[in-house]
């Protein structure tokens, strides 16, 4: 489906979750995990393949505390750390990601998905 001026961001930590749960746990010959790369790339090139927007950015989480810390202290104070296999893919995910042509958007004390839409037409 091609849309005149169409605009695709995507909440890139949301993402890379899902495609660490849902794609085996795949390594390379390093050892290194890889199965959330390999998943979060073929979701993206689908992404492009299926709507072919004009425009494009992908927003990732920053490190650190976000403004909803500040409103409530207890925020995400049950949720487990995120596991050491993922935290291996996050680097090299932002590499593939600014090789595929997406703009890579992180900005301090604020959560990917604040104000990121997954489509939207203009």
């Amino acid at each position: 489906m091609t849309n005149k001026n169409t605009l695709i961001l995507i909440d890139g930590s949301s993402y890379l979750y899902r495609a660490f749960h849902g794609v085996p746990s795949f390594f390379n010959s390093q050892g290194m995990p890889t199965g959330a790369i390999y998943g979060m790339t073929n979701m993206l090139k689908s992404l492009l393949h299926d709507y072919q927007p004009t425009h494009t950015a992908i927003v990732f989480d920053a490190k650190g505390k976000t403004f909803r810390h500040e409103l409530f202290s207890e925020y995400k104070a049950n949720r487990p750390p995120m596991p050491d296999e993922l935290v291996a893919q996050i680097s090299l995910t932002h590499e593939i990601v600014q090789a595929l042509g997406f703009p890579l958007i992180m900005e301090n004390g604020v959560e990917a998905s604040v104000g990121c839409v997954l489509r939207t037409s203009y």
